[in-house]
């Protein structure tokens, strides 16, 4: 304990908040967040994600200089700014990794192998996160179809950090577990010297895909012509009822007829049958 004129002490100005948080923070700013990413980004979050809102915001606030959370979110929504975009990139989960959930890469190859005289093949990856998902797509369509396939994948998601990362196609090495010897070394550049134990994603598998922002929840779908699948899996999850319903009724609307949607592990849409019929383990047919 250090001592300073006046018989001061120095406080260390982290320890605000009566818990030993760096910021103050309350029910009321908890619930402010809830409304905010459930109306900017249709996030539900529950009671539970205390800890974790204020773990992530807390860096928004140092970036910004604000002093409490009260602060930084009249701020915020005072305006219209790049920091709504931040805002949500903290509060999103980007948990993925390459041919997660395998059986659906398996459903997806055996559909494309079925329909090999489809001279336009339209498909998307509606959480496309740092990109692990979208070149297991892509993998898995030349696999299947060779090199030449007539395959475009749209690949967005919400939080714009990821996705330049995902542009990128830079991986650790040690994170291609699921990834075959034959498809590292056709799809993958590994990375030499200071790069050691990096690996790139080839040009002309990059060339395949295009990556965008897209909010799930907005109006502003920029697609105009239907996707023939489309993979939506752990995302709804994030979702209360009635988005979940809204939605599906989008993705919907931009699929063809027999379409293919994939969803998570935990993902249960029995109450659209009006929309998708279950075809397998978490796959659904577009009506």
């Amino acid at each position: 304990m250090s001592v300073f004129p006046s018989g001061q002490f120095q406080q260390d100005p982290g320890l605000t908040d009566v818990q030993g948080r760096e910021f103050a923070w309350s029910d009321a700013d908890f619930s402010r967040v809830q409304a905010l990413i459930y109306q900017r980004a249709g996030i539900s979050l529950h009671d539970g994600k205390h800890a974790m809102v204020y773990s992530r915001l807390s860096r928004r606030l140092r970036e910004t200089g604000h002093q409490s959370f009260k602060a930084y979110l009249s701020w915020l929504e005072a305006q219209d700014g790049a920091e709504w975009q931040e805002f949500i990139n903290a509060l999103t989960t980007n948990l993925t990794s390459f041919f997660r959930e395998h059986h659906h890469f398996q459903v997806f190859s055996e559909h494309l192998k079925a329909h090999k005289e489809h001279t336009h093949w339209r498909v998307w990856c509606s959480a496309a996160s740092t990109g692990e998902e979208p070149y297991s797509i892509l993998m898995t369509a030349v696999d299947a179809l060779g090199a030449n396939a007539p395959f475009k994948l749209m690949a967005s998601d919400i939080d714009s950090k990821v996705l330049a990362m995902a542009s990128q196609g830079v991986y650790r090495l040690e994170n291609l577990k699921n990834v075959t010897e034959s498809q590292l070394q056709r799809y993958f550049l590994k990375g030499k010297a200071s790069n050691s134990g990096m690996v790139r994603v080839k040009p002309e598998l990059q060339r395949m895909v295009e990556f965008i922002m897209v909010n799930l929840v907005r109006d502003d779908w920029p697609f105009r012509e239907p996707f023939d699948m489309v993979f939506c899996r752990n995302v709804m999850i994030y979702f209360d009822a009635p988005t979940q319903r809204k939605v599906l009724e989008r993705i919907y609307r931009v699929m063809v007829p027999g379409g293919l949607l994939f969803v998570g592990h935990a993902e249960n849409f029995s109450e659209s049958r009006d929309l998708f019929v279950l075809k397998g383990k978490t796959v659904y047919e577009r009506r």
